[in-house]
């Protein structure tokens, strides 16, 4: 296999990437300004500390609607092609089922589903 088309698109990413960087530092504005440094955000001075803690259980919810879309991606090219692949590609599926499951029944038992 000739690894050149590839070599050559590759060449030409890195181009377009690092001319496109080049091009905007060139046009982009080179104005100093206090108000260019300062923070905004609805036009208001913020007041205290911007710095805000976020509660774990948003990551949680996150990592689990990952898990499971990655669940779903990986079973409907798997729908499509169980017939070929025959009994073993079900037990695989049902062992691959059985792991989410497990994972989403100890999240469960350890309450992180549960918002209060």
């Amino acid at each position: 296999m000739s690894y050149g088309p590839i070599l050559v698109l590759f060449t030409i990413a890195v181009l377009f990437a690092g001319m496109s960087l080049l091009a905007a530092f060139l046009v982009r504005p080179k104005v100093k300004a206090p108000l260019k440094d300062s923070a905004y955000e609805c036009g208001m001075e913020a007041v205290g500390t911007t710095m805000g803690q976020t509660n774990i259980r948003f990551y949680t919810y996150a990592l689990l609607f990952v898990i499971f879309d990655v669940e779903a991606l990986y079973l409907f090219p798997w729908a499509v092609v169980v017939r070929a692949l025959g009994a073993f590609a079900i037990v695989e599926m049902a062992i691959f089922l059985g792991v989410l499951a497990a994972g989403l029944a100890y999240a469960w038992k350890m309450g992180a589903l549960q918002w209060e």
